[in-house]
């Protein structure tokens, strides 16, 4: 988990979105990228209220990938759900 605490340490301090964008696309696998974009969209269409089923038939996946989003943004004090609320902030500017 050093590693992971050391990245996100890193992130913080870059305030150049397609730097970020840039050094994800370097250090991830194509299908990773992939992934963590997929599970990105899930977040975003459960918070919007779309249900597990139709998100697993729009976006051709399982419902348990769904799921642990799901979960994630029930949990009180969601980390997940605050980065979600920062993101609609910063799409409406």
């Amino acid at each position: 988990m050093k590693n992971i605490k050391e990245i996100s340490l890193i992130l913080s301090k870059i305030h150049s979105a397609k730097t970020i964008e840039e050094f994800l696309f370097s250090i991830l696998t194509p299908n990773e990228v992939k992934n963590v974009s997929s599970r990105w969209e899930i977040v975003k269409r459960i918070e919007k209220g779309t249900s597990q089923r139709k998100i697993a038939k729009d976006l051709r996946l399982s419902l348990c990938k769904i799921t642990r989003g799901s979960r994630e943004l029930k949990k009180a004090n969601s980390v997940l759900k605050m980065i979600l609320k920062k993101y609609r902030s910063v799409i409406k500017s």
